[in-house]
């Protein structure tokens, strides 16, 4: 049986995977301007959830028979749910101050969920002097170095003030030169080594890993698709002449918007058993989106979708995966 060369053992990582099912949570600025690529121009004041219950989300979450949650700590807006040291657009100087961040981990941790939290490298309020895809377009994006260490101190931040994650989402690294996500990386394992660090890998199958810009990474994302109809996620993958074991997630939200949007409603319970039990027989979780409205609830249409969904996997008894490629050889 062979290890692979990654840096968590085959045991961690198959714990990992034992998890299954998992919930996206997108919630911030962009639940409030409506643009899910927020320029980050509106005032903290603009976030403001008037019945804000995160206990709600993550017991949602756990009613559907999710294992784990991630959180989106900071996305392009900019905006932080927790009341960061390094900037003031944050919760702290919002229209509801709550530690959301705080909440979530604390929640996570009563009702038996793995938390993860979720950040973008894509910030259209906090640029010292960087092109995002807003402003020069998605080819041309880059990060200065003064970003970077800017990214750096928030991430170490969450690591450090709130306890335990099991996963670190960091979205569009392909903003990110190759030296820094390895040093991003580094910290990240230095600070919780039991954590599984994702660089996204973005919208694809996950057939081929883009090394250009998601290495390195524990996890191969699959956004807005499901693992490749013939091969399946393929776990064992080559980088650079080495063998790693990287298990595969695919992620979707609930409807057609990864934030809240008047009027998006849950995709039917035929679409949504169809996602999870193909993920599952083809070797991947499934970390499905379910967006916050602007009260700061999940709205009634998404929590009755997933219960049904709970009652359906019930019903055909699909609680892990049947896919056999991922087991090491």
């Amino acid at each position: 049986m062979k290890a692979g060369d990654q840096r968590l053992s085959l045991e961690k990582l198959h714990a990992w995977e034992a998890l299954g099912f998992g919930m996206f949570i997108h919630f911030g600025m962009s639940t409030f301007d409506g643009a899910e690529h927020s320029k980050g121009n509106q005032p903290a004041s603009f976030y403001s959830p008037d019945h804000l219950d995160v206990a709600q989300w993550v017991s949602v979450a756990r009613d559907a028979g999710m294992k784990y949650a991630i959180l989106t700590a900071k996305h392009v807006a900019g905006f932080c749910l927790w009341p960061s040291a390094h900037t003031d657009y944050h919760v702290g100087h919002s229209g509801n101050k709550t530690d959301v961040v705080e909440v979530f981990v604390s929640e996570c941790q009563k009702k038996g969920l793995m938390p993860g939290f979720y950040y973008c490298s894509w910030d259209n309020h906090h640029l010292f002097g960087s092109g995002t895809p807003t402003f020069v377009g998605w080819e041309n994006a880059y990060t200065t170095r003064e970003y970077r260490d800017f990214q750096t101190a928030q991430v170490e931040e969450l690591l450090t003030r709130y306890g335990g994650f099991g996963e670190v989402w960091i979205d569009i690294p392909k903003v990110l030169p190759r030296d820094y996500r390895h040093e991003l990386y580094d910290r990240v394992a230095s600070l919780q080594p039991d954590a599984l660090i994702v660089m996204n890998h973005g919208c694809s199958d996950g057939s081929k890993l883009r090394i250009d810009w998601t290495w390195p990474t524990d996890l191969i994302t699959i956004e807005r698709f499901l693992p490749n109809s013939q091969t399946g996620h393929d776990p064992w993958r080559t980088v650079e002449e080495k063998e790693y074991y990287l298990p595969g997630e695919a992620c979707d939200p609930i409807g057609k918007n990864w934030f809240f949007i008047e009027g998006d409603r849950p995709r039917s319970d035929s679409e949504l058993l169809g996602m999870y039990l193909i993920s599952l027989s083809r070797g991947a979780n499934l970390l499905l989106d379910v967006g916050p409205d602007r009260h700061g609830l999940i709205p009634e249409p998404c929590v009755k979708a997933l219960r049904r969904l709970a009652e359906n996997i019930g019903k055909v008894g699909a609680g892990k995966r049947t896919k056999e490629s991922g087991a090491p050889s």
